[in-house]
């Protein structure tokens, strides 16, 4: 995870021969910035994979392509909706339709939130699945049925529902972010995640965190103590930044 918050979000992954982003919204300073810190080679990225066209997912796309020559997949509406997309190449998918990019086969679902089509993935590559999720409103059945079987997930919790409603950001902002269609928090994040871990899940990376609404402490405790309550807590469950790389993580 290179960048995770409302100031951006981009997340790489690598499999034995393919390289890919889910998401561009850094700078493309930034990302060799991170990239060099986490240890890891830009040059291997072959593609970019976009969730949802909101800026922070975004903001690096177009100078990403051009320096890296990257390969972008977006479904229509989000590949539309991508402000100042227009000359882009794009690899068109639909939810429920897997495709591959190198070795790994991607399946999009689509997620309850505030954009055009907005959409989480399942990446698979041999028998290790991850699943992401990091802009979603509430949990539906859609999403719960792709998540599970994941050994890996990256899962929003955005908020603590008290700091929101005590904030002091505007009414309707509020009502945006606890919304079916806003952010997840950390309660729902932890029932989703128990909902979904069955026998395989073994590690969560808790995702877009808000940095006035939520502190990674307690969103840790709120969902492993959740977790434990479940008879969960062999469950490894980390914290992401908004302007650092997390540590690599290995599936």
């Amino acid at each position: 995870m290179l960048a995770s918050g409302s100031s951006g979000n981009c997340i790489y992954v690598e499999s034995p021969t393919t390289a890919l982003l889910i998401d561009a919204g850094i700078s493309a300073r930034e990302f060799h910035r991170r990239m060099d810190a986490a240890g890891l080679d830009p040059a291997k990225v072959q593609a970019v994979c976009v969730t949802h066209e909101h800026t922070d997912h975004v903001s690096g796309l177009r100078a990403l392509a051009r320096k890296l020559d990257l390969e972008l997949y977006a479904n229509s509406d989000t590949a539309r909706a991508v402000r100042n997309g227009e000359g882009l190449g794009w690899n068109l998918f639909a939810a429920g339709s897997p495709f591959t990019i190198g070795d790994i086969e991607l399946l999009a679902f689509p997620l309850p939130h505030d954009a055009y089509d907005p959409v989480g993935f399942i990446l698979t590559h041999g028998d290790t699945r991850v699943g992401i999720a990091t802009d979603l409103g509430m949990p539906t059945t859609v999403a719960l049925d792709r998540l599970r079987g994941c050994h890996f997930v990256i899962l929003e919790a955005n908020h603590d529902v008290d700091l929101v409603r005590s904030s002091g950001r505007p009414w309707h902002l509020k009502q945006r972010i606890l919304g079916r269609q806003g952010h997840l928090s950390n309660e729902t994040a932890a029932e989703l995640l128990a909902d979904i871990a069955g026998d395989t899940l073994r590690d969560v990376l808790l995702a877009h965190l808000s940095s006035e609404c939520n502190e990674p402490s307690r969103a840790l405790n709120v969902v492993r103590r959740h977790l434990a309550s479940r008879g969960l807590g062999h469950i490894q469950v980390h914290p992401t930044h908004a302007h650092r790389p997390t540590p690599v993580f290995y599936c």
